[in-house]
């Protein structure tokens, strides 16, 4: 640890350390079997070496003359072997209240830690051409006498705990001190009081701002997790409409009749295409309303599968009539007058009506037939 840190868990541990003062008595028979038959106690304090290991050099100074309510501090310089650590367990400072009352009798007030006199403790390189180490303590304490005037104070000795390598603990007390405390402004002459110190910074907690982005912090998540919950919802697979039924064959017959009426061939002299979409119509409307090819079917292949799929149903006489009539305009080049295309349309209409299943007959075909 580099030196300067100040470790609560340090000052912790100089707590527990004192905290053991006021138990000397217990931490004795707690370590009676297995502490060296030389160990002894220092002022109270009791020291426990475990057998067979050496015992570590304390160096240590504080000051001989204070002011009270200043700050006065226990250098302590420890020697121990290497691998092994000075107060290696802590205590929580606000739960020392025993070392404090102890200290506090004694005259001795442990400073605030976030204060300018926290504790610092840290150890020096190792130094490969030794065979020990070196940690250093600063312990500063307040001295505060019970009464105004010039008193001589007494630091009773702390013991200060060294874990080895193997776990075992061992306890070296310091010595006593004595210091001369003076009041502030013992030797000036009609002391007036002084000013003010100048400000320090302060730490503030700002729970208001902690509180806000808290809250900020979770509004955004939830928000987040909402519009990605939205996001998923609008993205899920929509189940496929099912298709539109298909329109009745007949239907589709009769609209195409219809658009041939209406598309002014006749009118255009087009009449070889007149009856040939009429022939069309007719034959694709056949071949879907039975089941079978009416487009790509012969006039012979027609009539045989009205003959299987229709027989006395559909009027084979007038479709046969109908398809031959178509048969001579297409195949024969006979070019039909426009009273035969009428009547060929009308006879394609009354042949759907006949043979749909929702569709009445139409009226009879008027005209003659050539």
């Amino acid at each position: 640890m580099s030196r300067g840190a100040r470790p609560s868990v340090a000052l912790a541990a100089i707590v527990a350390c004192c905290m053991l003062i006021v138990c000397a008595s217990n931490h004795a028979a707690a370590q009676g079997p297995a502490a060296d038959p030389d160990a002894g106690s220092i002022g109270g304090c009791v020291e426990s070496i475990p057998k067979g290991a050496a015992r570590p050099e304390l160096t240590e100074t504080f000051p001989t003359h204070g002011t009270s309510g200043w700050a006065a501090t226990l250098s302590i310089a420890v020697r121990h072997g290497k691998g092994e650590r000075v107060l290696p367990s802590g205590l929580d400072l606000a739960s020392a209240v025993d070392a404090k009352n102890y200290l506090r009798r004694a005259g001795f007030i442990i400073p605030n830690q976030d204060g300018g006199a926290g504790a610092e403790l840290w150890s020096e390189p190792d130094d490969p051409t030794k065979t020990q180490g070196t940690t250093h303590l600063e312990l500063p304490l307040v001295v505060l006498p019970e009464s105004l005037g010039r008193h001589v104070m007494e630091l009773p000795p702390l013991p200060v705990a060294v874990a080895r390598a193997n776990g075992e603990i061992a306890t070296v007390c310091t010595h006593a001190h004595s210091i001369v405390v003076e009041d502030p402004i013992a030797n000036t002459p009609d002391a007036e009081p002084k000013p003010n110190p100048p400000p320090r910074p302060q730490r503030e907690e700002w729970t208001a701002l902690k509180k806000a982005v808290l809250w900020g912090s979770l509004g955004v998540l939830v928000g987040a997790l909402a519009a990605y919950l939205v996001y998923r919802w609008l993205k899920r697979p929509k189940p496929v409409l099912p298709p539109p039924p298909p329109r009745p064959p007949w239907e589709i017959a009769l609209e195409k009749l219809d658009e041939v009426r209406c598309a002014g061939l006749l009118d255009a002299g087009r009449h070889a295409e007149y009856f040939d979409r009429v022939s069309d119509a007719v034959r694709g409307y056949l071949g879907a309303r039975f089941g079978f090819d009416g487009l790509e079917s012969t006039t012979d292949e027609i009539l045989t599968a009205l003959e299987t799929h229709a027989a006395g149903f559909a009027p084979l006489s007038e479709i046969s009539q109908f398809l031959s009539e178509c048969d001579l305009v297409k195949f024969a080049n006979l070019t039909p007058t426009p009273e035969q295309c009428a009547f060929a349309l009308t006879s394609g209409e009354h042949i759907v009506r006949a043979t749909a299943p929702s569709v009445a007959p139409g009226p009879p075909a008027e005209g003659g037939q050539s």
